[in-house]
């Protein structure tokens, strides 16, 4: 009778478990985005994979069911790392598409922001920039303003990619 039961226990968890190990799609209810990057990359060339931060941001608010407008939406983008080389004029051609990138999402209403202290430190002036970004006195003191009018902080990790998704699936 016990091995009649526990049979019939592991026969009806066999037929469920493949519908208990299922996924399930969530709309979380987000609401408008207030949110300030923080970008201290240690290569400039690093800057298109950070972008793909404030797109993957943008792109699930913008689409069903959200629907939020560019204008809904609160991005704040401060730059203080290597990659201020990457919005100075003089390098517009080395850096052009993530320049382009940029002004698109300076388009949408995303502020660029770069911090004075390392413009300074790079041998920048306010007039080396393009013409999207702002120079801000500071950087960590702009991060601190941002976060205390509510702005959630995110911070790009770009990693170096060792693996192909293909070996490590």
């Amino acid at each position: 009778m016990k091995r009649a039961l526990t049979l019939l226990v592991l026969l009806i968890l066999s037929v469920m478990s493949p519908a208990l190990a299922a996924g399930k799609w969530v709309a979380t209810p987000y609401a408008p985005a207030k949110v300030v990057f923080e970008f201290y990359l240690d290569d400039p060339q690093k800057i298109g994979s950070a972008l793909y931060w404030v797109r993957a941001l943008m792109n699930p608010l913008q689409a069903a069911p959200y629907n939020y407008t560019p204008e809904d939406l609160n991005i704040v983008v401060v730059i203080h790392g290597t990659e201020i080389v990457t919005v100075a004029t003089r390098n517009e051609a080395k850096y052009q598409d993530a320049v382009e990138r940029m002004r698109y999402y300076a388009d949408l209403g995303v502020s660029f922001r770069v911090c004075g202290q390392a413009a300074e430190d790079f041998g920048y002036a306010v007039k080396d920039f393009q013409d999207f970004i702002e120079v801000v006195p500071n950087a960590i003191t702009e991060l601190a303003h941002w976060q205390q009018q509510g702005y959630a902080l995110i911070t790009p990790h770009v990693m170096e990619k060792k693996f192909d998704i293909e070996a490590i699936r």
